[in-house]
Protein backbone atom coordinates (compact mmCIF):
# COMPACT_ATOMS: atom_id res chain seq x y z
CA UNK A 1 0.00 0.00 0.00
CA UNK A 2 1.22 3.30 -0.62
CA UNK A 3 0.35 5.85 1.69
CA UNK A 4 1.24 9.20 2.33
CA UNK A 5 1.61 10.81 6.48
CA UNK A 6 0.79 13.77 7.75
CA UNK A 7 2.74 14.42 11.71
CA UNK A 8 4.42 17.50 12.77
CA UNK A 9 5.97 15.35 15.77
CA UNK A 10 9.62 13.83 13.96
CA UNK A 11 9.33 11.09 16.27
CA UNK A 12 6.28 9.62 15.53
CA UNK A 13 6.12 10.31 12.25
CA UNK A 14 9.37 8.56 11.40
CA UNK A 15 7.99 6.10 13.78
CA UNK A 16 5.35 5.40 11.54
CA UNK A 17 7.16 5.29 8.59
CA UNK A 18 9.24 2.35 9.55
CA UNK A 19 5.93 0.60 11.44
CA UNK A 20 4.53 0.80 7.97
CA UNK A 21 7.52 0.05 5.99
CA UNK A 22 8.75 -3.21 8.04
CA UNK A 23 4.86 -4.23 7.37
CA UNK A 24 5.19 -3.97 3.33
CA UNK A 25 4.04 -0.73 2.73
CA UNK A 26 5.42 2.00 1.13
CA UNK A 27 5.27 6.34 2.25
CA UNK A 28 5.39 8.15 -0.35
CA UNK A 29 5.73 11.76 1.06
CA UNK A 30 5.47 12.19 4.55
CA UNK A 31 4.21 16.02 5.54
CA UNK A 32 5.07 18.38 8.79
CA UNK A 33 2.97 21.35 8.34
CA UNK A 34 -0.78 21.82 6.92
CA UNK A 35 0.32 23.81 3.58
CA UNK A 36 2.36 20.17 2.78
CA UNK A 37 -0.52 17.91 2.61
CA UNK A 38 -2.64 18.39 -0.18
CA UNK A 39 -0.10 18.91 -2.65
CA UNK A 40 1.75 15.89 -1.74
CA UNK A 41 -1.83 13.80 -2.25
CA UNK A 42 -2.45 15.31 -5.43
CA UNK A 43 1.32 14.43 -6.41
CA UNK A 44 1.71 10.87 -5.21
CA UNK A 45 -2.18 9.95 -5.46
CA UNK A 46 -1.39 7.53 -2.61
CA UNK A 47 -3.73 4.27 -1.48
CA UNK A 48 -3.99 5.59 1.88
CA UNK A 49 -3.29 8.87 3.92
CA UNK A 50 -2.23 9.05 7.37
CA UNK A 51 -2.97 12.84 9.09
CA UNK A 52 -2.59 14.20 11.95
CA UNK A 53 -5.57 16.51 12.86
CA UNK A 54 -3.75 19.70 14.11
CA UNK A 55 -0.67 20.56 12.40
CA UNK A 56 1.26 23.68 11.62
CA UNK A 57 1.15 26.63 11.50
CA UNK A 58 -1.53 27.08 13.64
CA UNK A 59 -2.07 23.76 15.52
CA UNK A 60 -5.84 23.97 15.56
CA UNK A 61 -7.66 21.90 12.60
CA UNK A 62 -5.01 22.17 9.59
CA UNK A 63 -5.03 17.96 8.94
CA UNK A 64 -8.83 18.41 9.41
CA UNK A 65 -8.79 20.76 6.87
CA UNK A 66 -6.81 19.23 4.61
CA UNK A 67 -8.61 15.97 4.47
CA UNK A 68 -12.05 17.35 4.22
CA UNK A 69 -10.80 18.78 1.17
CA UNK A 70 -8.83 16.06 -0.30
CA UNK A 71 -11.81 14.27 0.16
CA UNK A 72 -13.67 16.62 -1.85
CA UNK A 73 -11.00 16.24 -4.47
CA UNK A 74 -10.59 12.98 -4.42
CA UNK A 75 -13.53 11.04 -3.12
CA UNK A 76 -12.08 7.64 -3.36
CA UNK A 77 -9.16 7.93 -0.70
CA UNK A 78 -8.88 6.26 2.23
CA UNK A 79 -8.17 8.77 5.57
CA UNK A 80 -6.75 7.78 8.72
CA UNK A 81 -6.93 10.65 11.06
CA UNK A 82 -5.30 11.11 13.99
CA UNK A 83 -5.89 13.36 17.09
CA UNK A 84 -4.27 13.69 20.76
CA UNK A 85 -7.67 13.64 22.47
CA UNK A 86 -11.38 12.35 21.48
CA UNK A 87 -12.50 15.63 19.61
CA UNK A 88 -16.00 14.26 18.40
CA UNK A 89 -16.89 17.59 16.73
CA UNK A 90 -13.87 16.98 14.40
CA UNK A 91 -15.01 13.40 13.95
CA UNK A 92 -18.55 14.48 12.67
CA UNK A 93 -17.23 17.37 10.22
CA UNK A 94 -15.05 14.48 8.69
CA UNK A 95 -17.93 11.49 8.69
CA UNK A 96 -19.98 14.39 7.29
CA UNK A 97 -18.97 13.81 3.87
CA UNK A 98 -19.33 9.74 4.43
CA UNK A 99 -17.94 7.49 5.49
CA UNK A 100 -16.86 4.77 3.46
CA UNK A 101 -12.96 4.73 3.89
CA UNK A 102 -12.55 6.84 6.83
CA UNK A 103 -10.71 6.28 10.02
CA UNK A 104 -10.65 8.15 13.33
CA UNK A 105 -7.76 7.02 15.94
CA UNK A 106 -6.34 8.51 19.10
CA UNK A 107 -2.70 8.85 18.66
CA UNK A 108 -1.92 6.02 21.63
CA UNK A 109 -3.08 3.66 18.77
CA UNK A 110 -0.49 3.79 16.74
CA UNK A 111 1.90 2.06 19.80
CA UNK A 112 -0.70 -0.68 19.29
CA UNK A 113 0.88 -2.05 16.23
CA UNK A 114 -1.60 -4.72 15.35
CA UNK A 115 -4.78 -2.04 15.65
CA UNK A 116 -3.04 0.49 13.89
CA UNK A 117 -2.59 -1.76 10.89
CA UNK A 118 -5.71 -3.76 10.81
CA UNK A 119 -7.37 0.10 10.91
CA UNK A 120 -5.48 1.17 8.14
CA UNK A 121 -6.07 -2.05 6.47
CA UNK A 122 -9.84 -1.97 6.78
CA UNK A 123 -10.00 2.04 5.70
CA UNK A 124 -7.98 1.03 2.30
CA UNK A 125 -10.75 -2.06 1.59
CA UNK A 126 -13.78 0.94 2.29
CA UNK A 127 -14.53 0.16 5.21
CA UNK A 128 -15.10 2.77 8.77
CA UNK A 129 -12.36 2.48 11.13
CA UNK A 130 -13.34 5.21 14.54
CA UNK A 131 -11.41 4.76 18.13
CA UNK A 132 -13.52 2.88 20.43
CA UNK A 133 -13.41 5.77 22.72
CA UNK A 134 -14.79 8.16 20.25
CA UNK A 135 -17.54 6.02 19.51
CA UNK A 136 -18.15 5.99 23.32
CA UNK A 137 -17.80 9.79 22.99
CA UNK A 138 -20.41 10.45 20.60
CA UNK A 139 -22.47 7.39 22.19
CA UNK A 140 -22.61 9.49 25.17
CA UNK A 141 -23.44 12.75 23.90
CA UNK A 142 -26.57 11.05 22.17
CA UNK A 143 -27.64 9.08 25.24
CA UNK A 144 -30.42 11.41 25.58
CA UNK A 145 -31.88 10.94 22.93
CA UNK A 146 -35.14 8.71 22.89
CA UNK A 147 -34.47 6.52 20.34
CA UNK A 148 -31.30 5.49 22.11
CA UNK A 149 -33.08 5.84 24.99
CA UNK A 150 -35.13 2.36 24.03
CA UNK A 151 -32.00 0.36 23.28
CA UNK A 152 -30.80 -2.36 25.73
CA UNK A 153 -28.04 -2.58 27.42
CA UNK A 154 -26.81 -5.10 25.01
CA UNK A 155 -27.83 -3.33 22.04
CA UNK A 156 -25.94 -0.52 23.09
CA UNK A 157 -22.86 -2.13 23.29
CA UNK A 158 -23.59 -4.10 19.76
CA UNK A 159 -24.10 -0.14 18.36
CA UNK A 160 -20.72 0.71 19.43
CA UNK A 161 -19.19 -1.90 17.69
CA UNK A 162 -21.11 -1.68 14.71
CA UNK A 163 -19.75 2.22 14.62
CA UNK A 164 -16.27 0.98 15.20
CA UNK A 165 -16.51 -0.69 11.92
CA UNK A 166 -16.61 -4.39 13.32
CA UNK A 167 -18.61 -7.12 10.86
CA UNK A 168 -21.04 -9.43 12.56
CA UNK A 169 -18.30 -12.09 13.26
CA UNK A 170 -16.06 -9.91 15.36
CA UNK A 171 -18.84 -8.34 17.47
CA UNK A 172 -19.68 -11.57 18.67
CA UNK A 173 -16.49 -12.74 19.50
CA UNK A 174 -15.89 -10.31 22.03
CA UNK A 175 -19.32 -10.44 23.60
CA UNK A 176 -18.53 -14.08 23.58
CA UNK A 177 -22.25 -14.96 21.65
CA UNK A 178 -23.34 -16.16 18.54
CA UNK A 179 -23.48 -14.47 14.93
CA UNK A 180 -27.14 -15.15 15.20
CA UNK A 181 -27.55 -13.65 18.70
CA UNK A 182 -25.56 -9.89 17.60
CA UNK A 183 -27.85 -10.29 14.12
CA UNK A 184 -30.82 -10.34 16.20
CA UNK A 185 -29.36 -7.20 18.42
CA UNK A 186 -28.56 -5.78 15.36
CA UNK A 187 -32.19 -5.42 13.93
CA UNK A 188 -33.32 -4.33 17.28
CA UNK A 189 -31.06 -1.05 17.05
CA UNK A 190 -32.19 -0.61 13.18
CA UNK A 191 -36.00 -1.06 14.59
CA UNK A 192 -35.44 1.33 17.58
CA UNK A 193 -33.55 3.78 15.55
CA UNK A 194 -35.81 3.68 12.49
CA UNK A 195 -32.71 2.58 10.26
CA UNK A 196 -33.63 -0.59 8.50
CA UNK A 197 -30.72 -2.89 7.03
CA UNK A 198 -30.26 -2.44 3.66
CA UNK A 199 -29.59 -5.36 1.55
CA UNK A 200 -27.60 -7.26 4.39
CA UNK A 201 -24.57 -5.25 4.07
CA UNK A 202 -22.50 -4.77 6.93
CA UNK A 203 -20.93 -1.46 5.78
CA UNK A 204 -24.45 -0.01 4.88
CA UNK A 205 -25.63 -0.91 8.23
CA UNK A 206 -21.99 0.76 9.73
CA UNK A 207 -22.93 3.66 7.32
CA UNK A 208 -26.30 4.25 8.84
CA UNK A 209 -25.32 4.11 12.61
CA UNK A 210 -22.70 6.81 11.76
CA UNK A 211 -25.22 9.07 10.34
CA UNK A 212 -27.53 8.72 13.33
CA UNK A 213 -25.03 8.99 15.73
CA UNK A 214 -23.42 12.34 13.83
CA UNK A 215 -26.80 13.91 13.58
CA UNK A 216 -26.89 15.79 16.91
CA UNK A 217 -23.33 16.51 16.38
CA UNK A 218 -22.08 19.64 15.87
CA UNK A 219 -21.30 21.13 12.07
CA UNK A 220 -18.06 21.92 12.48
CA UNK A 221 -15.43 22.63 15.20
CA UNK A 222 -15.69 25.68 16.87
CA UNK A 223 -13.17 28.39 15.61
Amino acid sequence: MRIVIAEDNALLREGMVLLLTTNGHEVVATCAAGPEVLPALRTHRPDAAVLDVRLPPTFRDEGLRAAVQARSELPELPILVLSQYVEQAYAAELLAQGARGIGYLLKDRVGRVEQFLEALERIADGGTALDPEVVTEIVSRKAAARPLRSLTPREHEVLEMMAQGLANAAIAERLVVTERAVSKHIRGVFDKLGLPPEGGSVHRRVLAVLAYLDAAAPASPAR
